[in-house]
């Protein structure tokens, strides 16, 4: 977990490993604190969607940053919670089909396709409260060594590699319930300068 302010408003950024319940312990965080609930995750895999459906090699980073870079990509929020359109299409039905899973990481590892993902969370942040949830592969439970794959390389990808930033606050929450996660974090961000109310 790791907090900024960028204006006026408030970020809070929840990671973690895949299928640590991040997604849940977010989107209650958000609730809780009356803030936005953002999953950066789903932005990089309806650009994936975006690309699959475009029939482009996810592997082909030029091709991939060029169709990123043509998209109609906007972001908007409903209902606190943010969503994606593509041209003017809202892929979120098909964003946990298993061909986005298998080639999300390939995708967001593309420099322009990072720095359009970033334009755009930063975008939310300009106008809104935001609770982030953080990991940019997003939070599909995959069996068995699907997780640890992905873990693997999302770690150690040359361009925004998955590392423990240096102001985050490390919460185990191995024999926590989500509901205790909230909690705890929302003790910790009392002791900072957001000043939160929950």
């Amino acid at each position: 977990m790791s907090s900024s302010r960028q204006s006026s408003y408030r970020v809070v950024a929840i990671d973690g490993p895949a299928a640590s319940g991040k997604s849940s312990v977010a989107r209650e965080l958000a609730q809780r604190l009356g803030f936005a609930y953002v999953n950066s995750g789903a932005i990089y895999r309806a650009i994936t969607w975006h690309i699959l459906r475009k029939a482009i090699d996810p592997g082909d980073s030029d091709r991939v940053a060029q169709s990123a870079e043509s998209a109609n990509i906007t972001c908007c929020l409903r209902d606190n919670e943010s969503r994606i359109f593509i041209d003017n299409i809202d892929p979120t039905d098909y964003l946990r089909e298993d061909r986005v899973n298998k080639s999300v990481s390939r995708v967001s590892s593309v420099p322009r396709v990072r720095q359009i993902v970033v334009q755009r969370l930063r975008d939310y942040a300009r106008s809104h409260d935001l609770v982030v949830e953080g990991r940019d592969i997003g939070s599909v439970v995959f069996p068995g060594d699907d997780i640890v794959m992905r873990d693997h390389a999302d770690s150690s990808r040359l361009v925004s590699p998955l590392v423990v930033a240096k102001d985050a606050h490390v919460i185990d929450t191995s024999h926590l319930t989500i509901e205790g996660v909230v909690s705890e974090i929302v003790a910790r961000l009392k002791q900072t300068d957001l000043k939160v109310s929950a």
